[in-house]
């Protein structure tokens, strides 16, 4: 048997040297959460744990992710569905009013602790 000659060369290629296009459009891509929402929401969290036993880093956390959430909400409703994320933001407003109150109610009652305590002390009488 004799061998077979090698195939005719026709100076195209066997595949297209790119793909078309597609037909349909690509998905539209996910609206990234707004960074000052995580952040309203982190503040809220980390005041309420710290507020607990402390008092005093609520009065100062909860006004934070307060504002935070607030001027986030108005970033997203502005930005037209381009920024996402307005529940983490609210989310983060409603625990700053919270912080804020245990906050306060625990350094209230931390000064009332404080206050019979050198009220009770006696000085060698």
């Amino acid at each position: 048997m004799a061998p077979s000659p090698p195939p005719a060369v026709t100076g195209m290629p066997a595949v297209a040297p790119y793909h078309p296009p597609p037909a349909y459009p690509p998905p539209p891509t996910a609206a990234g959460t707004d960074a000052r929402a995580v952040a309203s929401l982190g503040f809220g969290i980390l005041g309420l744990i710290f507020a607990l036993p402390l008092g005093l880093p609520g009065l100062i956390a909860g006004p934070i992710a307060y504002f935070l959430g607030k001027g986030s909400r108005a970033r997203i409703a502005e930005s037209g569905g381009a920024l996402g994320g307005a529940g983490t933001a609210n989310a983060g407003r409603i625990l700053g009013i919270i912080t804020t109150a245990v906050g306060a109610l625990v350094t209230l009652l931390w000064f009332v602790v404080i206050l019979n305590a050198l009220n009770d002390v006696s000085f060698g009488e």
